[in-house]
């Protein structure tokens, strides 16, 4: 069973920046992607990025630019790092973790999820 723990959230200024990390309880036995989604209120969760075990991305659309994820899989770990951030960017953070190399852009294809971490943008 892997676990995964966000942190790096919190309160910022329109026009900062964040790097959230994303640790799994153990290493996965296969091959794996690594994603983040963002909630925001009232809203569905929404796929914001991923990343493969061998360092493929993908992005939506309206990440693009301003949001790069990353992983070490020494460290059993992903990173979001997000740029010039905006008040349309408050949400939580949630990462997730899917067996195989394809990406899923629906929360419904990935197995494994960490609790969140808020990230609040102030204008």
């Amino acid at each position: 069973q892997v676990q995964l723990q966000e942190s790096g959230g919190g309160l910022v200024q329109a026009g900062g920046s964040l790097r959230l990390s994303c640790a799994a309880s153990a290493r996965p036995p296969s091959t794996n992607v690594m994603a983040w989604f963002r909630q925001a209120p009232g809203k569905a969760r929404e796929f914001v990025a991923a990343v493969s075990y061998f360092g493929s991305t993908q992005y939506v659309d309206s990440s693009k630019g301003r949001f790069i994820i990353s992983r070490d899989n020494a460290k059993n770990t992903a990173y979001l790092e997000i740029n010039n951030l905006k008040p349309e960017d408050t949400a939580v953070y949630y990462c997730a973790l899917r067996w195989g190399s394809s990406v899923s852009l629906t929360a419904d294809g990935y197995g494994y999820w960490g609790q969140g971490t808020q990230v609040t943008v102030s204008s």
